[in-house]
């Protein structure tokens, strides 16, 4: 398994992308993490109701089946969000990901009904505390990570990186990521008009003396009170430390699996410039890509970002998307930032 490979599988209007997809597979060994009796995590991201932009079903279908066929025992798995909409909690998430078209095979909430299954593992970087890893991600023999390549208004991109760093961990470790970002409330310019107190998911925001006060240890620092505000008055700073967060969270994560157990496959398509956490569709900005596979999150992100303009999501989220992909360099990470990419 050459961690600095990555095979890519140019995306087909025409094509049959299903039957494209499997040589993928075969060409980058994605199923040689698996033996037989292994129970093996298929990490995703179900989407948010009312999102279109996910991987379609059918490819994780494949997926499942193949894992299948070599004796093991695939389950579909992603943990519950930290922001209260329809991933919040098992319930509501298994539901979501019937709804999205994921029945076909078990669904297991990694962290639990409420994010309370979870499994302390050392931090590999003082950046985190420690780094809570969702039990049945943990508990799991083998991995295959199949993520949605999009850009993000926190950390510039979602790919491999962040589908592991922040998809794979408790809502601990989730709000220890977001709270490495800095929020403040430019008083001088606070008209206390309250926006923010009716806009925020969590209620958290308060007025004092006519002036907006966010002090809460349980703000994640999302952008929903910084973007509603009329007079600009809420700024999100240090944003790169986010994009570090989601690296050290990724490479604990990794560490819990054995070397060559844990496989990644990235879709470039339906690419916008927003997440798949929200019910929105957000704006494509390119034309769909294609189907990436790799056995390093470092190198299939590297490859990615190159292949979709990355540069238009510095911009339009002032951030450096690269910063991720530094950080896993510095951590040790198989892979490389100038991956090899070979076309099937």
């Amino acid at each position: 398994m050459d961690a600095d490979k990555v095979y890519f599988v140019p995306w087909n209007m025409n094509g049959d992308m299903l039957e494209r997809s499997k040589a993928l597979y075969e060409s980058a060994g994605t199923f040689d993490v698996v033996s037989p009796g292994d129970k093996v995590a298929i990490k995703l991201h179900a989407g948010e109701l009312g999102n279109p932009n996910y991987v379609r079903p059918f490819f994780l279908k494949h997926i499942v089946d193949r894992v299948r066929s070599l004796g093991g025992k695939p389950f579909l798995t992603d943990s519950t969000t930290y922001y209260p909409l329809k991933r919040n909690n098992a319930v509501d998430h298994m539901e979501t990901a019937v709804a999205n078209g994921f029945g076909f095979a078990p669904f297991i909430v990694a962290d639990g009904l409420m994010s309370e299954n979870g499994v302390s593992r050392p931090s590999p970087d003082p950046l985190l505390e420690d780094v809570e890893v969702a039990g049945a991600v943990d508990q799991a023999d083998a991995m295959i990570v199949v993520s949605h390549l999009k850009g993000h208004p926190l950390t510039g991109f979602g790919g491999a990186i962040k589908n592991v760093g922040m998809g794979c961990v408790t809502k601990k470790t989730k709000l220890e990521q977001h709270r490495l970002l800095d929020l403040v409330v430019h008083q001088e310019h606070c008209q206390g008009c309250g926006v923010c107190v009716e806009a925020c998911w969590f209620d958290l925001p308060r007025l004092e003396g006519d002036v907006a006060v966010i002090d809460s240890p349980n703000c994640m620092r999302c952008p929903i009170c910084s973007s509603s505000c009329p007079e600009g008055a809420i700024t999100l700073e240090n944003r790169d430390k986010i994009l570090l967060g989601v690296s050290v969270a990724a490479k604990g994560v990794m560490d819990v699996f054995p070397p060559g157990k844990v496989s990644y496959v990235n879709f470039a398509n339906d690419v916008s410039t927003v997440c798949d956490c929200a019910p929105v569709q957000g704006d494509k900005y390119i034309k769909d890509v294609g189907i990436f596979a790799s056995h390093s999150p470092l190198s299939i992100d590297a490859a990615g970002l190159e292949h979709i303009e990355y540069e238009h999501l510095n911009q339009v989220h002032g951030v450096d998307c690269q910063v991720q992909l530094v950080k896993m360099q510095e951590l040790g990470a198989a892979g490389s930032r100038q991956p090899t990419v070979e076309k099937v």
